[in-house]
């Protein structure tokens, strides 16, 4: 399994193709590689993201692999973990061309979160959840996570999912504009790309927008504490 890059004229087709495509720093370093790659070494000026797996796009941290970590105490991998995963999301919400993330099953807790850094989301409408079950796991959201998730999602909304871990369907996200389209997975990519290939805009023009409109976000990143990571939970 790997991260798979495709260029379709000046839209880049980035596949995660890691399974449950679940938060580790395995993950994150070949998907950062994956957007330096495209950024730096391909004229592509629009990026998609999509999953491979038939059910999920993401299922968040990779628990089964940061508890033993957690239980040993290992505070500088857990803090170089949520650091690599922060700056992902950073990477992300400064991205100098329009990013578009086809959402091609569950997006759960940090797979959700992700998915809110973009600046469009397509979701299948067969299949799927979009979920933030922290209020039961006892993890809280870090700064940078509330404020793109408050960028992405109407707040009458957000303060539903945050607050309930209500898992959301493709239909309720498009009728609360949460994301631009639900469609069936044999539509999907057709769909996104039909819009990805209309977003062909210059980087030397989306750079400095993006950076004005989502300076809040990037704040939120760079000035928030390294969280502590005590009793199994993170702390902000």
């Amino acid at each position: 399994m790997s991260i798979e890059i495709k260029m379709e004229g000046q839209v880049a087709v980035v596949t995660l193709n890691e399974g449950e495509n679940r938060l580790n720093l395995d993950f994150l370093q070949k998907f950062i590689d994956a957007l330096d790659h495209v950024e730096k070494q391909t004229d592509a000026n629009v990026l998609v993201v999509r999953g491979a797996h038939e059910k999920i796009f993401s299922n968040g941290i990779d628990l089964e692999w940061l508890m033993p970590i957690m239980q040993k105490n290992d505070a500088a991998t857990s803090k170089k973990f949520i650091e690599m995963m922060m700056a992902l999301f950073r990477k992300i919400t400064v991205y100098p061309m329009p990013t578009i993330v086809a959402m091609t099953g569950h997006a759960f807790a940090g797979g959700a979160i992700m998915c809110c850094y973009f600046d469009f989301r397509f979701m299948r409408s067969d299949r799927g959840f979009m979920c933030f079950p922290e209020v039961d796991l006892g993890i809280p959201f870090l700064p940078g996570m509330m404020t793109a998730m408050k960028k992405a999602i109407p707040r009458h909304k957000l303060d539903e999912m945050v607050l309930t871990g209500k898992r959301v369907t493709a239909q309720e996200l498009e009728e609360h504009h949460v994301i631009t389209k639900a469609c069936h997975i044999d539509q999907l990519m057709d769909e996104v790309m039909n819009f990805a290939k209309l977003q062909n805009k210059r980087r030397a023009v989306v750079d400095p927008i993006k950076a004005e409109m989502n300076k809040e976000i990037v704040y939120a990143i760079d000035h928030e504490d390294p969280p502590v990571i005590a009793s199994g939970r993170f702390y902000v």
